[in-house]
């Protein structure tokens, strides 16, 4: 069984890779925003413990990281040559995540354990 070629057109993929680095820029801003508005709360004497405020910076890290991952496969994804290649790269995407989400979730657990003694 013969497949069909896959080709998106030059027009789409300029488009989809504008949308994406459009996205990246957006997601960049909240990011910042939200740190600034973390160190405002710690440094106007708001009494945030510390590792409340570890674990937020922890999670807009994580966020940041998770995001980034997720427009650098967009972008890998829209620039595929043919179908074999996008599937190829779903599936690193995903056992790249994977190991990520599971880094995380150690770094939350420590954090807890920290809390907790």
């Amino acid at each position: 069984m013969a497949t069909q070629g896959f080709e998106i057109p030059t027009e789409l993929r300029e488009f989809a890779d504008k949308s994406v680095e459009q996205a990246r820029t957006a997601f960049g801003s909240f990011f910042s925003g939200a740190l600034k508005t973390s160190e405002q709360l710690q440094n106007t004497g708001v009494n945030v413990q510390s590792t409340v405020h570890a674990a937020i910076l922890k999670g807009i890290d994580h966020a940041q990281t998770n995001a980034n991952a997720t427009f650098d496969f967009t972008q890998k994804l829209v620039r595929a040559r043919d179908f074999r290649e996008a599937i190829e790269l779903q599936s690193e995407y995903v056992k790249a995540q994977f190991a990520t989400l599971q880094s995380q979730a150690k770094e939350y657990g420590a954090l807890a354990q920290k809390t907790a003694h």
